[in-house]
């Protein structure tokens, strides 16, 4: 088949060539010092990419025949679950705006990877230095609010403007050419999504389910009610660190499609859309995976045969997607439908504590 003639054609013409058995794919992998570790997640990639390769053979689709595309949708899909999995506590919280934060800190963070390329010449990831920058800059908020008494949007302001001015000056120093595309940093890119950046992803992805696995009930009652959670015995600031960590690998996570500048999106309005449709906090996630899931794929099908900017798109369509489900609970509200209407502080019976 054709290929496509844009931005995202060119690319997956040029640097992705056909999809090689598993054991050829891993020695293929790029050379990092990573790889022996991710061997087992380039397996699995690989399958997934034979996969989607027999859905595109099957439906006729031209996104699902190239190999970056395949890592992009599942990317995607991950992206999808955890984003709103964290910022429904974020939202709930009113600490909406910390991904923002976390986001410009996590853009410092591949900058030193970038610098630390450049002149030691280490061939670290930039996506494992942003993954270390953004968790020690969500301690440092953290930090700052218990020991200043300084309220969380002060601190994460103060860690917002570090870190980008950290990333900006480490861009000018142009060391090894840090300004080469860094665009794919500030608005995603979908053709750069490497073996190794989705098998990080990958991982981020199991750690962050796994823990709200283990700690929702704790976390959920430091979210409706820090104070009873304080007096029952939880260690409150030591889940509230919890949260923020999370937050840092969600947002890391997300840049390699979303981009720096819009990556906190999927934090907030797919969550702001399942508010306005749910009656209970567990209703809420669920519903918020499921718009954000439905953002994401629509997103990444129209940028590719559009030829535009995926996080641009992937917003666009959330944004649209929230649009309606205001509109549903609008209608809902004047037929009086109070059963119906979204509780944003309540706690079901299932939601309590054990």
């Amino acid at each position: 088949m054709t290929p496509p003639t844009g931005a995202v054609g060119a690319v997956a013409a040029v640097a992705d060539p056909p999809i090689a058995s598993p054991p050829v794919a891993l020695l293929q992998s790029g050379g990092s010092a990573l790889d022996p570790v991710l061997a087992p997640i380039y397996f699995l990639l690989e399958l997934w990419s034979l996969l989607m390769g027999a859905l595109g053979d099957a439906t006729g689709l031209g996104l699902l025949q190239y190999g970056f595309m395949h890592r992009a949708i599942l990317v995607g899909l991950c992206i999808g679950v955890m984003a709103p999995l964290i910022g429904t506590f974020l939202v709930h919280r009113q600490l909406a705006l910390i991904g923002d934060a976390l986001a410009h800190t996590a853009f410092a963070g591949v900058a030193v990877g970038l610098f630390l390329n450049g002149v030691l010449s280490l061939g670290v990831s930039p996506y494992l230095t942003a993954v270390v920058v953004a968790v020690l800059a969500a301690l440092l908020i953290e930090v700052i609010s218990e020991v200043t008494d300084a309220y969380n949007d002060v601190s994460m302001a103060i860690v917002l403007s570090t870190g980008f001015a950290l990333g900006t000056v480490l861009i000018s120093l142009n060391a090894g050419g840090l300004a080469v595309g860094i665009n794919q940093y500030l608005f995603g890119n979908l053709s750069t999504v490497s073996a190794e950046n989705a098998a990080i992803l990958l991982v981020l992805f199991a750690i962050i389910v796994a823990t709200v696995g283990l700690t929702r009930n704790q976390l959920l009652y430091v979210t409706f009610d820090e104070t009873a959670a304080e007096v029952s015995g939880i260690p409150v600031n030591w889940y509230n660190r919890v949260m923020v960590m999370l937050t840092a690998l969600v947002v890391v996570g997300a840049m390699q499609i979303m981009g720096v500048i819009l990556v906190a999106a999927m934090l907030v309005v797919p969550v702001a859309g399942a508010t306005q449709v749910s009656r209970s906090f567990t209703e809420s996630l669920l519903v918020s995976v499921v718009l954000a899931e439905l953002a994401v794929l629509l997103g990444i099908g129209f940028s590719y045969y559009g030829e535009a900017t995926a996080g641009g798109v992937i917003v666009l369509v959330a944004v649209a997607i929230y649009v309606v489900a205001v509109a549903v609970g609008k209608l809902r509200e004047a037929r009086g439908d109070d059963d119906d209407a979204p509780e944003l502080g309540g706690i079901d019976a299932d939601d309590g504590v054990a």
